[in-house]
């Protein structure tokens, strides 16, 4: 286990670090944990186990953030939506979870709203307390719904507690008081495990095999309807882009140059 300060640096950086030196502890001892403390925010943070899957680890991680989620039966916020990252590698595409504590995060509910679109399931509350797929009216509530109801929430107060118990920095409660901007001075937790130190690469393939093979002849709930294991449709966007280039909603194109030509 090791600790880093991250010095409210650049989170991105913070973290590729971070997932890095967990694989090369977890490469001698099978197993690595490193945590930072006053970081900065990481953006997807799926990134990073797919980092450790590339290279043949399993990788799990999660950040801690400023409050933007109510807690269970509340209104007003309290608590972080706290993504949480899991990943194991297959030569075939990795196996990768990558989810906010909140059905939706708050990025998804931005570009469902830029193209006009509901949300697939009710997502949060409108200003009457309704739940709603409207991602324009949980925006302005910002009474988003923890995923699993109160599972999604005590969830995330376990993660957020945890990541700043392994790391001695702040909690979501201290985020807020710090009042640095958004996810300024949180917390996160890189574990790296090397499979191949307790298995052999035949049963780890046979386990992936068998695991991915039963999803994909699970019966579709909906006529032409097709189920993922976790990352394959992120696998098959990532492609797309490397190859046409990533899409960029025209509205975001315009105040970023915007801002480009400030400086």
């Amino acid at each position: 286990m090791e600790t880093y300060n991250g010095n409210l640096g650049p989170g991105i950086l913070n973290a590729i670090f971070a997932m890095n030196r967990a694989t090369e502890i977890a490469e001698k001892n099978g197993l690595g944990l490193v945590s930072l403390n006053n970081t900065t925010h990481w953006m997807r943070g799926g990134a990073y186990g797919w980092q450790a899957a590339e290279k043949g680890f399993i990788g799990i991680c999660w950040t801690n953030t400023e409050s933007c989620m109510p807690a269970w039966g509340a209104k007003s916020g309290g608590i972080g939506n706290n993504p949480f990252i899991m990943a194991v590698p297959r030569k075939e595409g990795h196996v990768v979870l990558d989810m906010a504590m909140s059905q939706y995060s708050y990025g998804k509910l931005q570009t469902t709203r830029l193209k006009g679109q509901k949300l697939p399931y009710p997502g949060g509350f409108d200003q009457e307390g309704n739940l709603t797929d409207n991602p324009g009216e949980i925006e302005e509530t910002r009474r988003i719904l923890p995923m699993g109801f109160w599972k999604g929430s005590g969830f995330a107060v376990m993660l957020d507690l945890i990541s700043a118990m392994l790391s001695g920095g702040l909690t979501t409660a201290g985020i807020d008081k710090a009042d640095k901007g958004s996810c300024g001075s949180c917390c996160q937790v890189f574990i790296a495990i090397d499979p191949r130190k307790i298995n052999t690469q035949e049963f780890i393939d046979q386990a992936l095999h068998k695991t991915v093979e039963q999803l994909k002849s699970s019966v579709p709930a909906t006529e032409n309807g097709e189920i993922f294991y976790p990352g394959e449709q992120s696998l098959k966007t990532r492609n797309e882009n490397m190859e046409l280039g990533i899409p960029v909603d025209d509205g975001i194109w315009s105040k970023v140059k915007e801002l480009a030509n400030r400086s």
